[in-house]
């Protein structure tokens, strides 16, 4: 493979990071990579790997690995060779194909070879969505309205961290018309740091919750933190903004483009879209334009989701019958919402939701609210594990959360992990004796769940399983669910 090949030039790469190149003149020769990872398992042929230093662990350690398999370039803290420069030198020695680059911090590299990357595309529109909770299953959305007329790169999964979302613009090829990338946070300035990044020219907030608040302290931090994705949107940009958020006045300030509201509280004469039925576990129609949609994401707020995606596939000249297409053939988000009938091993046929990946108050309030809706189901097990994340609010929000579980018409709760043991006691005070409570989300206290389920489920009922990812609900379901022929 020729050096021209590579997804930057040395020259390009050195100025983008501040950087001092490590080797000798075959090592700057030999000078490719084709390809960008930060966990050396990752690596391939013409990879640059870039070694991340954490609290609890040194991505320095696994340089030599990454070189036997096939990483080309590599970063290095500038301590880490001012301490072992020698070894440096003679792994460039012994392996000519491999450039190494001093830098003064690997992530703060990653993210400015990033952008540099990225500004090779003036031509690609950037998409950027954020928000508390909605952002995965928007963003598939707006990928696959714009798939219809588009050709279109987009984040993986939910890769949209402060290392993930670097990652995730290094796929860009120059046969793309348009990127849509997600930006997710667990700190401050998270959002502000990828933004840069990408320099989005439409971006999109779902929504100003209360995930991470543990961390930020309110939601007026949230909103300031999030409304940094609209810092790079030119003047023939938009921002798309929740219109019933209360923060949407706050999140608008000092956008430079023009901003487009969106959602069920906004004239159809405005959005071109009127809601028609609530299906239920079967989802949601609507119209857009005159065209009649059938949403099969269930629930309003999927609804509210599908309505951020309509109104950037429309100001991106997507037509409504392109619209409806992209959003009917959307499969749904692994994990988020996903709605089911199986049979379970004790032979009875329920339906199921499985929203496992994550969870957060506002995601929690909204798939308990979409339950409430749920006709012709006389039992609802409600299967509700930690939030985490969560700091000094955390009793509060497990409390409400529970409150509003124990509302559920048909409703008959198991609550999981020792955050919810506030919400326990909040339950059984009240006098609501539909519950169970396991301390603990080992396996054997998942074996226990599991076989509450079998036992007392019958045809017809319905199971929802929702809590954090680090609680890994999800276990549940091969313990319960009967083979697949």
């Amino acid at each position: 493979m020729q050096n021209n090949e590579s997804l930057l030039s040395l020259d390009e790469l050195l100025k983008a990071v501040g950087g001092v190149f490590i080797g000798f003149d075959k090592n700057r020769e030999n000078f490719c990579f084709t390809s960008v990872v930060t966990d050396s398992r990752n690596v391939k042929p013409l990879s640059l790997f870039v070694p991340l230093v954490g609290q609890n662990q040194d991505g320095h350690i696994y340089v030599e690995k990454a070189i036997e398999s096939g990483a080309t370039v590599i970063f290095i803290n500038k301590n880490e060779y001012e301490s072992n420069s020698d070894k440096y030198m003679q792994l460039a020695s012994n392996n000519l194909s491999v450039s190494f680059i001093s830098v003064f911090n690997t992530m703060t590299a990653l993210q400015n070879a990033a952008a540099a990357y990225v500004a090779k595309f003036p031509k690609l529109i950037k998409v950027g969505i954020t928000g508390s909770s909605g952002k995965t299953t928007t963003k598939e959305m707006v990928v696959s309205v714009l798939k219809q007329k588009y050709n279109v790169v987009y984040t993986q999964g939910n890769f949209n961290s402060e290392t993930g979302l670097p990652l995730s613009v290094f796929n860009i090829r120059p046969e793309h018309e348009v990127g849509v990338f997600e930006m997710g946070m667990n700190r401050k300035n998270e959002i502000g740091e990828i933004s840069a990044v990408l320099k989005a020219k439409y971006a999109l907030v779902t929504n100003i919750g209360t995930a991470h608040i543990g961390i930020l302290g309110s939601r007026k931090n949230i909103a300031l933190e999030k409304r940094k994705i609209f810092k790079y949107i030119p003047q023939d940009g938009i921002a798309f903004i929740p219109d019933a958020d209360d923060f949407k006045l706050f999140l608008g300030e000092n956008v430079l483009g023009s901003i487009t509201y969106y959602g069920e509280s906004v004239p159809s004469e405005q959005s071109g879209a009127v809601f028609v039925k609530d299906l239920g576990l079967d989802g949601t129609i609507f119209t857009l334009d005159g065209v009649e949609i059938h949403l099969k994401n269930a629930g309003m707020y999927n609804y509210r989701n599908a309505l951020g995606a309509c109104a950037i596939g429309k100001a991106l000249n997507v037509t409504p019958t392109q619209i409806k297409a992209g959003l009917e053939n959307m499969d749904s988000v692994s994990g988020r919402m996903e709605i089911k009938s199986i049979t379970l091993k004790n032979g009875q046929e329920v339906s199921l939701i499985k929203d496992c990946y994550n969870a957060n108050p506002d995601s929690m309030s909204s798939v308990l609210d979409f339950c409430k809706t749920i006709q012709n189901v006389q039992n609802k097990y409600l299967v509700l594990g930690d939030m985490l994340e969560l700091g000094e609010k955390s009793e509060e929000e497990h409390k409400r959360v529970v409150k509003k579980a124990c509302e559920v018409p048909g409703a008959i709760l198991i609550l999981v992990g020792k955050e919810m043991s506030c919400g326990y006691k909040e339950c059984t005070a009240s006098g609501f004796n539909n519950v169970l409570y396991f301390s603990e989300h080992d396996d054997e206290s998942i074996k226990k769940i599991a076989s509450q389920l079998l036992n007392k489920t019958t045809k017809g009922d319905l199971i929802l399983i929702k809590a954090s990812r680090g609680i890994a609900l999800e276990r549940i379901i091969s313990l319960i669910q009967e083979e697949e022929v």
